[in-house]
């Protein structure tokens, strides 16, 4: 007899501090107390996040192991054992929905090859919450992460952006490390054309969310701090 496999839940974590209230849905709270194994991107964030949402689940009891950036796919035979085991396992991203700019992704990967059924839940995605907002086509767009950390390829990767998104119509989307936001914006500030329309949001779903669309010229003129917040940047056109 074949044994059954378990299922690989993807669960989404909040972006911003003492949200979950409003932004985890009733699904995620009622599988939670169900799951004893889980692959997550950071240990404390992971155990704070379940902590936070009050279901009565003892953390101590819970099998977790991290999923990061720097496991390797031979990694994930043992990482994933449970799920061949029968046991059903939640993958924690560190903020968002795992497998979107997340590590989480070859979680998901290895599920498919190994037939094992993989159940998305709902919940707050940055990069989409901002494509949401920020006024540019949702019919086209591209998600490029983080930019190039070199100064130079960083201007040119910004200069092939801006005509992506002119030439393609395309709304290009990326974020940067939060320490480096503000030098990022003076980049963008300083490379695009005056009239590129550029939205910043920053710390999306928290009490200080701030989500606008300006011309470049528009924003010379602005002062916004950034530094250390959680911020996506989109290049794109007026819809009007």
């Amino acid at each position: 007899m074949v044994k059954k496999k378990g299922t690989l839940y993807l669960i989404p974590s909040v972006l911003a501090e003492d949200t979950a209230g409003k932004v985890i849905t009733p699904q995620v709270k009622e599988l939670l107390p169900h799951i004893q194994h889980y692959a997550v991107e950071n240990l404390r964030t992971a155990r704070r996040y379940i902590s936070s949402l009050r279901l009565g689940i003892t953390i101590e009891d819970l099998q977790m192991d991290i999923l990061d950036k720097k496991t390797k796919p031979h990694q994930l035979d043992q990482l994933l054992k449970p799920l061949m085991e029968g046991h059903d396992m939640g993958v924690v991203s560190e903020a968002g929905c795992p497998g979107i700019a997340d590590p989480g992704a070859i979680a998901v990967d290895f599920a498919h090859r190994k037939g094992i059924r993989v159940v998305p839940l709902t919940g707050p995605s940055s990069m989409f919450l901002a494509l949401m907002a920020s006024g540019f086509s949702g019919q086209s767009f591209a998600f490029h992460g983080y930019l190039p950390i070199d100064k130079k390829a960083k201007i040119e990767a910004i200069k092939n952006l801006e005509q992506e998104a002119l030439k393609l119509r395309r709304t290009q989307i990326f974020m940067e490390t939060p320490f480096r936001n503000n030098a990022l914006l003076d980049d963008l500030k300083t490379t695009l054309h005056p009239n590129t329309r550029l939205c910043i949001a920053k710390n999306i779903t928290g009490s200080d969310e701030m989500i606008v669309t300006k011309t470049i010229a528009e924003w010379k003129k602005s002062k916004i701090e950034l530094h250390k917040i959680p911020t996506v940047f989109l290049i794109g056109e007026s819809q009007g």
